[in-house]
């Protein structure tokens, strides 16, 4: 929790326009307004693997890997390469917003909290338990956090249109998953959690506190229950390119 009482309340001193018109000062067109919204991923590889299936432009607008993706006679932004957990991806999105993206997919990787999940499944988060850092500073405590209804029914059927299984349900948003504990484990799956991940409340908050768009969805690449370390599983790859595949169409869809 912040160290100040009510701070997702008061004004901030740093505004992510600053960066925005920076990028401008060089680029006076610089936008991505034009885009039906941004795919956030966070293994470089997926980055390299949708740009050279689509027609790509690179762009260094922001602290990442950033590309703009042809699909369908659509654009997407794909956003890589700034590392795990919430604090970067939202410092990320915060620049990625200021420059006109007002739809966000996050498509990440996950544990698994349920032993009818397996490595290579696909979860399309429908809430997040916010036990990470970044969603206090923008929103009031409480303990979940919910996406985008229609961006998340958007990508379920997506999903289902490529005939990829995916199970829909909540997942435990962490910033420690080194002290992820039995008795946590144990007690978020009793309540029907299905996943620990380390960005979604994160990312969540700072969409609804900017007012846009966004939805989450989760390889499996281990399990904390009947704990499965996590392996080089091709299951959880091909998993994660059909998020990726299912995340442009949706937005695709929007623009």
């Amino acid at each position: 929790m912040p160290l100040h009482p009510g701070k997702h309340i008061l004004p901030a001193v740093p505004d992510p326009a600053e960066h925005a018109a920076y990028i401008r000062e060089r680029e006076p067109a610089a936008t991505l307004a034009d885009l039906g919204g941004v795919i956030l991923v966070y293994q470089r590889h997926m980055v390299e693997h949708a740009a050279s299936r689509h027609a790509a432009r690179r762009l260094d607008w922001v602290r990442a890997d950033l590309c703009v993706l042809e699909h369908q006679g659509g654009k997407v932004g794909i956003c890589g390469g700034f590392g795990p957990g919430a604090p970067a991806a939202a410092l990320v999105l915060e620049q990625l917003i200021a420059l006109g993206t007002r739809r966000v997919i996050t498509v990440g990787t996950a544990a698994s909290l349920r032993t009818d999940l397996h490595s290579g499944d696909l979860v399309v988060c429908d809430s997040a338990l916010r036990d990470e850092g970044v969603s206090h500073h923008y929103l009031p405590p409480q303990a979940h956090i919910t996406p985008s209804p229609d961006l998340t029914d958007r990508l379920v059927g997506s999903l289902r249109t490529l005939d990829a299984p995916v199970r829909r349900g909540p997942t435990w948003t962490t910033d420690a998953p080194y002290r992820e504990t039995a008795a946590e484990i144990a007690g978020y799956g009793s309540l029907g959690v299905l996943t620990a991940d380390m960005e979604a409340a994160g990312v969540f908050a700072v969409a609804e506190h900017r007012g846009i768009e966004a939805a989450a969805v989760f390889a499996v690449a281990d399990a904390l229950i009947g704990r499965r370390p996590r392996q080089d599983h091709p299951g959880t790859r091909n998993a994660l390119r059909t998020a990726v595949e299912a995340a442009l169409s949706t937005l695709r869809s929007r623009s």
